[in-house]
């Protein structure tokens, strides 16, 4: 993928909540055990925000991070080597000791043949984990698909819409079959600090969620869109005394160590 194409990430606007999106990255990082020998795998690695946490976790292994994002790749530091790759398609090139994804894979469908697909690639003790916002039903990203229906029903249906992440029991029945899976959720109870002229919640959804919709959108259209979605995130996530947000967001998590 091109740098110039409209629709690559943004690191800067990415980065902006950088300390809240690293956290349970490395809470991940830290349920790993000890692998077989090969590399270790970052899928999905952005901007290379977990490359320091995955060196310090593995220092004597190869740390390779694979996006499909060149202007996420082009911001990413601390890797041997780096490969702009379609994650849900990505085949490695030796058997790897570790596939580890932080926040990536819930942009991809059919989990159900992902998940086993990824379980395949690695030998007997390769580890697979990954974390997944499963954020799909609060209010947060809920009004994202209630607002832009209501404004623009014409671009946006959701009548046959179902969340990108299932419930954590499906991962775990997914996966048994191919070795030790330890699954779990957590719901972090995140402070995002005031901001002048836009809510909090909307800065932090605008680089990730908001990123389907607002590439359907023209700048006037952009603007009805964001007027609206602030007014649903004011009474959804009131502000603090200082200006704060006290913004809950919930993630899965597994691990799963080959047999």
């Amino acid at each position: 993928m091109s740098s110039a194409k409209l629709n690559d990430w943004n690191p800067e606007t990415y980065a902006r909540f950088r300390g809240l999106r690293l956290r349970p990255a490395l809470d991940l990082l830290m349920q790993i055990g000890t692998p077989c020998a090969g590399p270790v795998i970052d899928l999905g690695c952005g901007d290379g925000a977990v490359a320091g946490g995955l060196r310090a976790r593995f220092p004597k292994r190869e740390i390779v991070g694979i996006d499909n994002s060149a202007a996420m790749l082009a911001k990413a530091r601390g890797y041997d080597r780096l490969v702009e790759a379609d994650m849900g398609e990505w085949t490695p090139e030796t058997p790897p000791a570790v596939i580890y994804s932080n926040a990536a894979l819930h942009w991809l469908p059919d989990h159900e043949a992902l998940m086993p697909r990824l379980a395949r690639l690695l030998p007997e003790n390769g580890v697979l984990a990954v974390q997944m916002p499963r954020q799909q039903m609060a209010p947060s990203h809920a009004a994202l698909r209630e607002v832009s229906v209501a404004l623009f029903p014409d671009r946006f249906d959701y009548s046959d819409w179902q969340p990108q992440v299932a419930a954590p029991e499906v991962y775990a029945r997914m996966l048994a079959p191919f070795g030790e899976v330890s699954v779990w959720q957590s719901e972090y109870l995140q402070r995002l600090p005031a901001a002048q002229g836009a809510h909090p919640v909307r800065l932090f959804t605008e680089s990730t969620a908001m990123r389907p919709i607002a590439e359907k959108l023209d700048a006037a259209e952009a603007a009805r869109f964001l007027a609206a979605y602030e007014e649903v995130l004011a009474s959804d996530y009131p502000a603090e005394a200082d200006g704060s947000i006290l913004f809950p967001f919930r993630r899965l998590f597994f691990v799963l160590t080959r047999h």
